[in-house]
C-alpha cells in the first residue's frame, strides 16, 4: 500500500549526498513533504516540534547514532508509535539484532536501490496500518 502523498517523512544521516538520493527517491514516488536532519539530536529536536509520520535514519552518525535516536523516540510516549527504518552498511549488519530489540519497523542495507526504499517504505507503512508478514528482499529486513 502506498503511503499518501502528504505523509511527512524525515530522513537522517550526516551525509549530505545520502540525504539527498534518499530524499530525491522519497519524491520520485510522491511524498513531499520530506524534511532532513544531520544527526540524531537534530532529528529528536525536530521530531519534538513535529510529528513525522515515518523516520529514515543512517545508524552510524555522530553525536547521536540512528540506533540512540530510535531507542529515545521508542522511549518517549508521544514518539513510540513513528514508523522508524534504520539504513547500515553490509558490514554494520549485526546491527540488526540491537535495532530489532530497541524496536526498528525495518532495516535497509546500503547501497540500495531506489525500488528497495520505495518497497521498504511501503512495506512499513502498510504494517503500521494492518500487521501482517511480509515478503522480504535480500536488501530489506522487516522486524
Amino acid at each position: 500500500m502506498t503511503p499518501p502523498r502528504s505523509l511527512p517523512v524525515l530522513v537522517v544521516d550526516d551525509v549530505p549526498l545520502i540525504r539527498a538520493v534518499v530524499r530525491a527517491t522519497l519524491e520520485q514516488v510522491g511524498l513531499t513533504d520530506v524534511h532532513e536532519a544531520g544527526d540524531g539530536a537534530a532529528a529528536l529536536a525536530m521530531m519534538n516540534q513535529r510529528r513525522y509520520g515515518l523516520v529514515i535514519a543512517d545508524w552510524n552518525m555522530h553525536p547521536m547514532t540512528g540506533y540512540e535516536l530510535l531507542r529515545q523516540v521508542r522511549e518517549d510516549p508521544q514518539l513510540r508509535e513513528t514508523p522508524f527504518v534504520i539504513m547500515t552498511t553490509k558490514e554494520q549488519a549485526h546491527c540488526f539484532v540491537a535495532a530489532r530489540r530497541a524496536g526498528v519497523n525495518a532495516c535497509l542495507v546500503k547501497p540500495f536501490m531506489p525500488a528497495t526504499l520505495r518497497e521498504t517504505v511501503e512495506q512499513v507503512w502498510s504494517m503500521n496500518l494492518a500487521p501482517a508478514a511480509e515478503t522480504l528482499t535480500d536488501t530489506t529486513v522487516l522486524l
